[in-house]
């Protein structure tokens, strides 16, 4: 994978598309850091079809999404209340 500046790739935007449909994803980094990742379109097509369930059929299924963020209880034994005589 070759990495562009984003300033190389805003000027050479061609050549980016071009390197990326013949040689696959293209990294490109803003300030150094990797920012962005050029994909072909069937590679990611491919890796759509993999994250399946989407965004949206999460969002949108009947199951609570919150459910399995919480702990089970501890089946432990209450404390009795002192009484008060």
């Amino acid at each position: 994978m070759k990495t562009w500046p984003v300033q190389d790739a805003k000027a050479h935007f061609s050549e980016l598309l071009e390197t990326c449909v013949a040689e696959g994803p293209q990294i490109v980094t803003k300030r150094g850091a990797e920012t962005a990742v050029l994909v072909p379109i069937g590679q990611w097509r491919q890796l759509s079809m993999r994250a399946r369930p989407s965004l949206k059929e999460l969002l949108l299924s009947p199951e609570g999404r919150t459910d399995s963020l919480i702990p089970p209880r501890a089946g432990g034994r209450r404390r009795m209340a002192a009484s008060l005589e």
